[in-house]
Formats: C-alpha cells, sequence, structure tokens
C-alpha cells in the first residue's frame, strides 16, 4: 500500500514541475529570422527530485544529495529540429564524502515549439556502466541578446550493471549562449 502512496506522491509532484513550467508566460520582442544550421552552447544545473526505484521512492535531499551540471551543444537544423550532445558530470555527497560519482553522456534529438518550449529525447550512457533514456521538455524564461535563461523538466531511466531499473525526475536550470 505504501507504494502506491510513493508513487502518486510522485505523481503529484511531477504534475506540480510540469504546471509550473508549462504556466511559465513570457512576452518576447520580434527577432530577425536565423540562419541555419546554428551551433548553440549551453550550461547548467540539475537537480533530481525523487528517484523510484526497486518500488521505493527516495528523495535527493535526505542522507544523500546529488547534483549534476550538464554543458553541452545543440545543432539547430531549424526552427523546429535539432540534435543534442550533452555531458553531464554528477556529483554525490554521501556520509559528508563528496565525489564525482559518474558522467553521463546524452547524444539526443530536439523538437523545438513556439513559445520557447523543446522536447528533448535523449539517451544516456554513463561512466559507472548504466544506460537509458532521459526525456526532456525544456522552456526558454528570459531572451537576451547574447544568452537565454531557461529551465527543464527531465525524466531519466536507467538500466543496466546488475541494479535495478530507477526513474528520476529532477529541475534543470541554465544559460544557452
Amino acid at each position: 500500500m505504501s507504494s502506491k502512496l510513493s508513487l502518486i506522491k510522485l505523481f503529484h509532484r511531477l504534475s506540480f514541475l510540469l504546471i509550473v513550467v508549462f504556466t511559465l508566460n513570457n512576452a518576447y520582442s520580434q527577432t530577425p529570422a536565423a540562419t541555419y544550421p546554428r551551433i548553440v552552447g549551453y550550461f547548467s544545473v540539475y537537480h533530481p527530485i525523487e528517484t523510484l526505484s526497486s518500488g521505493t521512492l527516495t528523495g535527493n535531499f535526505g542522507n544523500v544529495y546529488t547534483v549534476s551540471f550538464p554543458f553541452g551543444m545543440h545543432i539547430l537544423k531549424s526552427d523546429h529540429f535539432g540534435v543534442s550532445f550533452e555531458v553531464s558530470p554528477c556529483i554525490r555527497t554521501e556520509n559528508n564524502i563528496s565525489k564525482v560519482s559518474t558522467v553521463a553522456f546524452n547524444p539526443g534529438a530536439l523538437f523545438r515549439f513556439t513559445h520557447g518550449y523543446t522536447l528533448v529525447s535523449r539517451l544516456a550512457f554513463e561512466s559507472s556502466g548504466r544506460f537509458g533514456f532521459t526525456p526532456a521538455l525544456i522552456k526558454i524564461l528570459k531572451k537576451g541578446k547574447d544568452c537565454n535563461l531557461f529551465t527543464a523538466v527531465a525524466f531519466p531511466a536507467r538500466f543496466g550493471n546488475s541494479q535495478t531499473a530507477s526513474y528520476s525526475s529532477g529541475l534543470q536550470l541554465g544559460v544557452t549562449f
């Protein structure tokens, strides 16, 4: 019964995050048409919120804290499509000891929509031997002359390396340039 409650709590929290991202509404001034292909770099901070593994829901802000620093580039082919290459070192703190626990390599496709939304479907290959996929919904919060501020909600799924499958949710904040 508690695993059902945990799944319900996870669903509620994920729903809340999606609502926050979708309700962010910004007015944009007209910008000149972009020329393609175009390369865009980015740097961000990613905080996992909760992870479901072996029927147990675990929060990130308890006995263990994990944070990642994804950086990469998007090769934009048009206003609607591009490809993404990301490297994401992950730092894990447990028992007052911090270390780089894994580095993830995440290639994927970008599906760009109006009003600053992008759906990213990435594969994931971790140096720890795990693999999987990471769908993410990105929203541009503030457009600038030389850079943009963005947020994303990601839902990583990881498998392999003789461990049970894990499903997570997390929040990302970053800058494109």
